[in-house]
């Protein structure tokens, strides 16, 4: 990784794009050595995708029917990111690997946005636009919904256990 907050990493050479840089705690985890990233978000993406490949063996759907598991995996990993964003931000903030292994790994692996899209091609090629179209609405609009919700119960989570900053200021 190059750049830094003040400078735009070189050409060529990307850095990771859910990074705030203004947050000291992902600056850290960019300076980190890569490979135990790396193999945090490869193990991390083991798990998520065998367990989006057990809801969708646990729950198939024929082409052109509604594809109720690859929405409930999608807006379920929604839900999960919104809280588990808060987390990283508050409780998990000193473990550098969590938000790699959790968020971009287990539920990277998770969430399937190739899958969303095969579905609704799937569901034109059988004559089916309105469920395709449906899906599309209906994942996209919840899934923007669950990370709202997921952020919102996190943090009413952690103002019920710690009514006081980490200073002992109002949360």
């Amino acid at each position: 990784m190059t750049g830094t907050p003040d400078t735009p990493p070189e050409p060529g050479r990307g850095i990771d794009p859910d990074v705030d840089l203004s947050t000291a705690a992902h600056r850290r985890e960019l300076s980190a050595s890569g490979w135990p990233v790396l193999g945090a978000i490869s193990a991390g993406g083991m798990v998520g995708a065998l367990a989006r490949y057990g809801v969708h063996e646990a729950w198939p759907h024929r082409p052109g029917a509604f594809a109720w598991s690859t929405l409930t995996t999608n807006v379920t990993g929604c839900l999960l990111i919104g809280a588990l964003m808060v987390l990283v931000g508050t409780v998990l903030s000193g473990h550098p690997l969590a938000r790699p292994f959790l968020g971009v790994g287990v539920l990277g692996g998770y969430t399937t946005f190739s899958t969303y899209a095969l579905d609704a091609q799937q569901s034109l090629d059988a004559g089916a636009a309105g469920t395709a179209v449906a899906g599309l609405a209906v994942t996209l609009v919840a899934g923007v919904g669950a990370v709202w919700v997921g952020q919102a119960i996190a943090l009413r989570t952690l103002r019920r256990r710690h009514p006081t900053g980490p200073a002992g200021e109002p949360a």
